[in-house]
């Protein structure tokens, strides 16, 4: 029998989920340590340089960054593939993925959902209010109205499942854990895509999970795994009790 991979890092984390998804699409059994990134012990930045999460720990080998792991994945299991066969698709769907990790988590994620929920808690301090107006008023239905031109009236973004579908939608959920939600009416394309990778992929059970582990301090979201049927893993515990943020994290 084929040992657990080790994922660190919290499946809040939209980047965790979509490795997460990859995995339980390919099949691959995991042990979770989900450890929020600014929790992390000291020695964790030998294994993330910029100390962010997931890590990706199978015997020898240690990954970091999602796209690095997940085409590790694609590269080294069996399974439906993870990216579409014609390679004028898969290169479209490969920039989908870039920007749902870079514009997308950057509007989403750290100017909204970072900004709104995870500075006042790990850091003391007040969101920045004009950053936040922006990326609402301005950034976001910029960002939105990009996705509805490009996401098709039904099926998933390239026809079968895809990265492009596991990396765009994870985000999203911070997002909703922030009042921020796609209007059916604006973005209706958009809309219905999001709720078919919600109830069709595994992504809407690793959501259910990030939703729960959203409300649960984080020394005691490990308790939490064995409800969704996933693994804590117990070899080693990363997170630590004082919050810094990493070398790239916003201010």
């Amino acid at each position: 029998m084929t040992e657990p991979v080790t994922i660190i890092g919290s499946p809040v984390s939209p980047y965790v989920r979509k490795v997460l998804a990859a995995c339980a699409v390919k099949r691959i059994a995991v042990e979770i340590d989900p450890m929020p990134p600014f929790l992390a012990r000291d020695g964790f930045t030998d294994l993330s340089p910029l100390r962010r999460i997931p890590v990706w720990i199978e015997g020898d080998v240690t990954l970091c960054d999602s796209s690095v792991i997940v085409q590790y994945i694609e590269e080294t299991r069996p399974g439906p593939s993870l990216w579409p066969a014609d390679p004028v698709e898969r290169a479209k769907a490969r920039f989908i993925e870039e920007f749902a990790d870079t514009r997308l988590f950057d509007v989403l994620g750290w100017k909204l959902y970072f900004q709104l929920a995870l500075k006042p808690i790990f850091f003391g301090g007040e969101s920045d209010a004009a950053v936040v107006e922006r990326a609402r008023e301005t950034e976001l239905p910029a960002i939105f109205d990009y996705l509805e031109g490009v996401t098709p009236e039904s099926g998933f973004l390239f026809g079968e499942l895809s990265l492009a579908d596991l990396s765009l939608a994870p985000a999203f959920l911070n997002g909703r854990a922030v009042q921020v939600n796609v209007d059916p009416e604006r973005w209706p394309r958009l809309a219905a895509w999001l709720e078919r990778v919600e109830t069709e992929t595994p992504l809407g059970e690793l959501n259910k999970l990030a939703r729960k582990l959203m409300r649960t301090p984080p020394h005691a979201q490990r308790a939490r795994l064995e409800e969704f049927g996933l693994t804590p893993a117990t070899a080693h515990d990363w997170a630590g009790d004082v919050p810094r943020p990493g070398p790239m994290t916003p201010q």
